[in-house]
């Protein structure tokens, strides 16, 4: 009986596994609806607890931090720097993020192809709580 239960629960697993696997390939296939300049931005799901965008970044994203979210970034395509807090990394396809809150961070594009992101932010994000270190 114990066997049948834990094979049952390996087989579900692996099932569950499949589908998401499945569903986040769907996530590289989609592009952009118009022209941006540097950053686009596509939510994709949201709620109290969190929100979840695909971002695109053809240069950079500005050194900022927010003060009341945690973010985690998943890289889909393309390459870059990270600057998180004071450490530099170079970032690229299937590199994952974890930023805890009030971390400053930034990213260089570090070559001609778009940088394609999902960023999860928690609890739930709508923009602002995007603090700047510099006005420029």
């Amino acid at each position: 009986m114990i066997c049948k239960i834990v094979f049952l629960t390996v087989t579900l697993i692996s099932a569950f596994s499949t589908v998401q696997a499945q569903e986040f390939k769907h996530l590289t296939r989609i592009e952009p609806k118009e022209e941006f300049e540097n950053i686009n931005v596509l939510p994709l799901n949201d709620s109290k607890d969190a929100s979840s965008f695909l971002i695109w970044v053809k240069q950079h994203v500005k050194e900022h931090y927010h003060a009341e979210h945690t973010e985690m970034v998943y890289v889909l395509e393309g390459s870059g720097t990270m600057t998180l807090g004071n450490e530099k990394k170079s970032i690229t396809e299937g590199d994952y993020i974890f930023i805890p809150k009030g971390t400053p961070h930034s990213v260089e594009v570090t070559n001609s192809e778009i940088l394609k992101v999902i960023s999860i932010q928690s609890p739930h994000f709508d923009g602002t709580d995007r603090h700047f270190t510099s006005p420029n």
